[in-house]
């Protein structure tokens, strides 16, 4: 279970979103809201990628007292996301899968199942938006996660890597027993996914539908 309890994140001090307590259980679940409502922010807040006030811990795993554990099962797909351009795909994809303790098998499959392998050796500055969101993707699901947050997945992909991302998120929820965090402002195929909760991310706040 995600729990977070007394939760805010600002920005000069506007507030972007809070939460006083929410108890999130394991499933799929989706954060829907428009672009600027703090989907993005609420997860990287989760995922330890930019600091916060408050509490947030994953299974009795708190983000700050454990944080390597923590990090070690809790992993992300960012919406837009950004990489320094003098490094391959690969590079990326191999320091993030040393960090989780990935296999090179893992590897090889999830690269050949999105088709990142066909041009992961070229470096990422010459990627399309969909390439670099395509490698973002892949190293969500290295590792052993338990949970994985993938912020606006379907978007700058094409139709066939949307399927495979259906199709991964699935293999992991049966297969695996992993969580999921979904954002997007654009609907899901529901017949495709067991969504167990719905959240709505409006007026700096989030609330279950």
């Amino acid at each position: 279970m995600l729990k977070i309890q007394n939760f805010s994140k600002s920005y000069n001090n506007h507030t972007i979103i809070a939460v006083e307590n929410l108890e999130i259980p394991e499933g799929i679940h989706w954060f829907k809201g428009v672009n600027g409502s703090g989907k993005s922010t609420f997860f990287r807040s989760v995922a330890g990628i930019i600091p916060f006030e408050g509490q947030i811990s994953w299974n009795n795993l708190d983000i700050r007292k454990d944080a390597i554990a923590y990090r070690m099962q809790v992993n992300m797909s960012e919406a837009e996301p950004l990489y320094p351009d003098y490094l391959t795909g690969y590079d990326l994809i191999k320091f993030i899968a040393d960090a989780k303790k990935a296999n090179q098998n893992q590897i090889n499959l999830l690269a050949t199942r999105l088709g990142v392998d066909i041009y992961w050796k070229n470096t990422l500055g010459t990627y399309s938006s969909g390439m670099l969101k395509k490698i973002s993707l892949l190293t969500a699901f290295l590792g052993q996660p338990k949970l994985i947050m993938l912020d606006e997945p379907l978007i700058t992909i094409d139709d066939r890597s949307v399927q495979i991302v259906y199709e991964l998120v699935k293999e992991y929820a049966e297969n695996s027993g992993v969580s999921f965090l979904l954002s997007s402002h654009q609907d899901f195929r529901f017949e495709k996914l067991a969504i167990k909760n719905m959240y709505h991310v409006q007026n700096q706040a989030i609330t279950q539908l």
